[in-house]
């Protein structure tokens, strides 16, 4: 496996990225589309607001969070049907006792089921619940307590009117002087290489 690529300022500062900013949501949109084009794949797009179709025009594929969330969700039905039928056998202390008005261990033959139902709903909810927070925080690499493109004053603008889109630097296709002429040609506005944070 070849060692990753560093790319290092005249200050021998190592670089984060190309940063460029655009005027517009549509030069932004055109720009991501230029730069999916080209076949980068560490890269990211920052707006004040959301811009209809952006995920495609970034070339972003599903995740597998809803396949996750689904699977914790019946793994929550399915634990606490289990445990529920457990607690109301005759295996243990508990299933001795007379439940609903039932006499012990007629929970199959006389329709018991319907009182597992909350729990069974409940514990569905709280497990996918969890497994969607989780998962998002880890699949989107959170928390970062700190990012390099804080640093300049350009982006801090990003979450009022500005348009930006950031290359990474561990891109297989990134190279400064090539990444900047891309992203001049899809009509930036402003160009800068961003330092990494030491």
């Amino acid at each position: 496996m070849a060692a990753a690529r560093v790319f290092v300022t005249e200050d021998n500062k190592e670089i984060y990225g190309v940063m460029a900013e655009f005027a517009t949501p549509a030069d932004l949109y055109h720009a991501c589309e230029s730069v999916r084009d080209a076949g980068y794949r560490h890269w990211d797009s920052y707006t004040p607001f959301p811009i209809h179709g952006m995920e495609e025009a970034m070339g972003i594929k599903r995740t597998i969070l809803p396949v996750l969330v689904a699977g914790a969700a019946f793994t929550g039905v399915a634990g606490s049907y289990l445990m529920q039928w457990w607690m109301s056998s005759d295996l243990t202390v508990m299933g001795s006792l007379m439940k609903s008005g039932k006499p012990p261990g007629s929970f199959g033959g006389q329709g018991g089921w319907q009182a597992f139902v909350p729990i069974l709903f409940e514990l569905g909810v709280l497990f996918a619940a969890f497994t969607s927070i989780i998962g998002m925080l880890a699949l989107n690499g959170l928390p970062r307590w700190h990012h390099p493109l804080f640093a300049k004053e350009r982006f801090l603008k990003v979450s009022d009117d500005r348009f930006v889109i950031a290359v990474e630097a561990r891109d297989a296709k990134f190279d400064p002087d090539r990444t900047r002429d891309l992203l001049r040609k899809a009509g930036a506005t402003s160009i800068e290489l961003v330092e990494n944070e030491d």
